[in-house]
């Protein structure tokens, strides 16, 4: 029987609470999440083993079109006329030729980009049945299976891949999936060599996408084998329901055993609620009943958890039940749901209420896809983006337009951001059902969502009768799997009718001048606005120039449909009944470049670039959604060439007043109106701009914007200086140029090159251009107005990462560094390999 390990606990969310690790630092938050759980937790549940199935595999590119090139398979019209006939799934296939990776994986992120604008939307990646010779990707895996394991069940489940997934094992083809989302997993037991080598291969095609944005290629998310007695619980049939009655929460306590076995069983289940620390505060217990062979019994109880702690983006307390079937006196089966305590209520002219106190949604849209790795995101990377937006005052999260990884959910859960989960295919056919039931299951006990999106701006569903019909029919059955939530959906257009005529919560997306006179004809509608700005920048950009397809970084630019960010936010927070709203986007994101399309390859949407760094109208967010002190000054002040010309200077602050000082000399103070910007004009002269903002007529923050020299040197600086060494955690650098005083040169746009060596590797560069073409896969990257970024991921040896940086050379114009972080010894989740 496994024992579970710290590290475990804190990917599978047993008694964590942000609440006692909260600082000044969102990351500094993360940190103290991934790192700290309470030993007393530390046992197994049961007999389980849910194994991560991640290293050791082999991968090659096939052909959508050629057999020569894809293994022979479809070489003739009989591949499927016999059980056991796939050699390339036995011992018969040499693959030692094979390229050797980890998972997750995507090599959409690896292929060039090609100059073709059927592809715009997705990137430019050559994917689609146009391109058979980089849409087929070959996945093949050998393990071995102990005799001892023998009469168990065995399957192997799939958090998700992108996005035709065709699944062999020992020669036997054992099923397919064919959605890019959503998870999926097959029962190997029958086809398994017990004692001996097994090989498990997987074909993806990527010639069809879901979406209309950089979906990724391959085997993206994590894999897992999972070994259960016969009689075990459902896959995602546990939840929790917690309803405050005074100061107690009473807890409504379900789960589906299932009998897998030749003979009728007679089980029971119970119930252990875990506090944050492990400890036990309530327990419950269903009676026994009869399983049938090959059949299922439901289990219901109730608890009573006094006096509990309740769960909001400012205290993110989790509590953990531990749900075991138990027959012939012994444990059969057993996991772990982690969930919260609060209460959630849409309110018609009151907006949105979080354990019954009015709460106004600040949120974000995002796609999944980072700089450097793609769609396929480690663990760490799912943390270090939410402490971007917490940072930024965000509490929300929509997740565009796809169910979500489990690791963002997670990440979610801990942090306190509270998240609108969004299936892929809105549609009341077997695929949309499936997809949604699958979402809703999955991520029921998950006290961060606080909404379900049956989907996003569907034209034909928006306006017609049968939009009413299939959103109707999906809430009706997302009320019967989760009855503690309500239903939306993102509406762009043809208000009032079709699928808006009949939604929980009213959507909306863009349009300012629709839902004043929408909530006046609908007024026992609560409403949303489920996408909203659109607002255009570049980081680090003051000019807009088409010709080099950059937009200028001041909150001015928004496409016909959009806002900018503050006329958004002005409109939203003069309205009450508005629960508030998610931005498009927080994160730049591949594929859908706007307002350019080639060279450009990512959008310019976001607040934050591709790589995290927050572009200047994220301040502006922080500081009317945030709680602490804000000054920020902009822009840079290295203009040369543009000496006496009138240059706007910006400050977004939330202080009484702000004064500018231009070499030394001031320009004038403006008081601070609310949700607004100040803003002058300064004929550019070489120096240094100030901004002094006072409160309570003190100055209590000073803001400087100096002329810098030419780069000189080369500044590594890590989030994290010491990493897990578990083959999974990773390092985010930030890479820029110093002059020869050591100060940011913000235009910098040197080629930087690395080299890392010890106990890591090299796993993604980026630098936040949306037009760049440099490889994401090679360790080298050109400065983008003075910043790039590396990824650097743990091997499982513990000891010394080192990180090498040079530019031209090591002899080069910029002198160059070196960063050491150090691995120690992980407690590893269990795996296979």
């Amino acid at each position: 029987m496994p024992i579970l390990t710290r590290r475990d606990l804190v990917l599978s969310g047993l008694a964590l609470s942000a609440s006692s690790a909260i600082s000044a630092s969102a990351w500094a938050q993360t940190n103290a999440l991934l790192s700290t759980v309470s030993e007393a937790a530390a046992f197994s549940p049961g007999p389980r083993e849910k194994l991560l199935f991640d290293f050791g595999w082999k991968f090659q590119l096939g052909n959508g079109c050629d057999p020569g090139h894809d293994l022979d398979f479809g070489k003739g019209q009989g591949d499927f006329a016999k059980t056991g006939e796939f050699d390339f799934a036995t011992a018969k296939l040499d693959d030692s030729k094979w390229r050797s990776l980890n998972l997750p994986h995507d090599w959409a992120v690896e292929l060039p980009f090609v100059w073709d604008n059927e592809q715009q939307s997705h990137g430019y990646k050559p994917l689609g049945r146009r391109y058979p010779e980089t849409s087929v990707g070959w996945y093949r895996r050998t393990f071995e299976i102990a005799a001892a394991d023998q009469g168990k069940r065995i399957s192997i489940e799939f958090d998700g891949a992108f996005r035709s997934a065709l699944i062999f094992v020992n020669g036997c083809f054992i099923g397919r999936n064919d959605n890019g989302y959503a998870p999926f997993s097959f029962d190997l037991s029958d086809f398994l060599h017990y004692g001996e080598k097994n090989y498990l291969v997987v074909r993806m095609d990527a010639s069809f996408g879901d979406g209309w944005f950089y979906e990724g290629a391959g085997i993206y998310r994590h894999v897992w084998l999972v070994k259960q007695d016969k009689l075990h619980l459902g896959q995602w049939e546990s939840y929790v329901r917690a309803k405050m009655e005074g100061d107690a929460a009473v807890l409504s306590l379900g789960t589906v055993v299932q009998n897998a076995g030749d003979n009728q069983e007679y089980a029971r289940v119970r119930w252990q609620i875990l506090d944050r620390e492990g400890k036990q505060v309530a327990s419950a217990e269903a009676a026994a009943q009869q399983v049938n062979s090959d059949g299922s019994a439901t289990y219901t109880a109730t608890a009573r958890l006094a006096h509990p702690e309740r769960w909001s983006p400012e205290t993110p307390i989790l509590y953990s039940a531990i749900v075991s079937v138990e027959a012939a006196g012994k444990v059969r089966d057993a996991e772990r749901v982690s969930f919260g305590v609060r209460s959630l209520r849409f309110d018609k002219d009151k907006g949105f209420f979080l354990n019954d106190v009015p709460v106004k949604i600040k949120g974000t849209c995002n796609h999944q896809d980072h700089a450097g790795i793609g769609a396929a995101l480690p663990d760490r990377m799912q943390y270090f983006r939410v402490s971007v937006l917490k940072e930024m005052g965000s509490n929300g999260m929509r997740t565009s337009h796809n169910m979500p990884t489990p690791e963002l959910v997670e990440a979610c859960d801990r942090m306190g951001m509270m998240m609108l989960c969004e299936t892929r295919q809105m549609s009341s056919n077997p695929e949309g059902m499936a997809q949604l039931e699958a979402m809703i299951k999955r991520y029921r006990n998950s006290p961060a969502i606080i909404l379900w999106s049956m989907g996003n701006e569907e034209g034909y569903l928006n306006k017609d009768v049968v939009g009413e019909r299939v959103i109707a029919e999906m809430q009706q059955r997302s009320h019967e799997l989760d009855p503690t939530r309500v239903c939306t959906a993102a509406v762009n257009n043809n208000f009032g009718t079709g699928v808006s005529k009949v939604l929980d919560v009213m959507g909306f997306n863009y349009n300012l001048k629709v839902p004043d006179d929408y909530h006046k004809a609908h007024p026992n509608q609560p409403s949303i606005g489920t996408e909203t700005a659109s607002a255009i920048s570049t980081r680090g950009e003051y000019f807009t120039d088409k010709l080099r397809n950059v937009m200028s970084a001041y909150d001015t630019n928004q496409p016909g449909w959009g806002e900018t960010g503050e006329e958004w936010w002005k409109f939203y927070m003069a309205r009450e009944w508005l629960a508030g709203g998610f931005a498009w986007t927080g994160f730049d994101y591949r594929g859908e470049p706007t307002p350019y399309g080639w060279p450009s390859v990512s959008s310019q949407f976001g607040i934050i670039d591709t790589c995290g760094y927050p572009k200047d109208t994220y301040f502006y967010y922080k500081a009317w959604w945030g709680k602490e002190p804000v000054l920020h000054l902009f822009p840079h002040w290295n203009f040369a060439g543009k000496e006496g010309i009138e240059i706007p200077v910006w400050v977004h602050s939330n202080l009484d007043s702000v004064e500018l000082f231009v070499n030394g000399t001031s320009v004038g103070s403006q008081k601070v109106e609310p949700l607004t910007h100040l803003q002058w004009k300064v004929k550019y002269a070489p120096g240094v701009i100030e901004a002094r903002g006072t409160k309570d007529g003190k100055v209590v923050l000073t803001e400087k914007r100096e002329t810098t020299g030419a780069a000189r040197s080369i500044k590594l600086t890590a989030d994290r200086t010491t990493l897990h060494a578990d083959g999974e955690d990773v390092a985010v650098l930030r890479v820029e140029a110093l002059d020869a005083d050591g100060r940011h040169v913000p235009i910098a746009d040197d080629l930087i090159e690395f080299k890392i060596t010890g106990a890591g590797g090299f796993l993604g560069v980026g630098n936040g251009d949306p037009n760049c073409h440099e490889s994401d896969k090679e360790p080298k990257r050109s400065l983008f107005n003075g910043l790039a970024q590396v990824i650097i991921q743990s091997t499982k040896k513990p000891g010394e990462i080192i990180i090498e940086a040079k530019a031209g050379g090591w002899n080069g114009k910029l002198t160059a560094t070196r960063l050491t972080i150090t691995t120690e010894k992980a407690e590893l989740r269990l795996s296979v390999g």
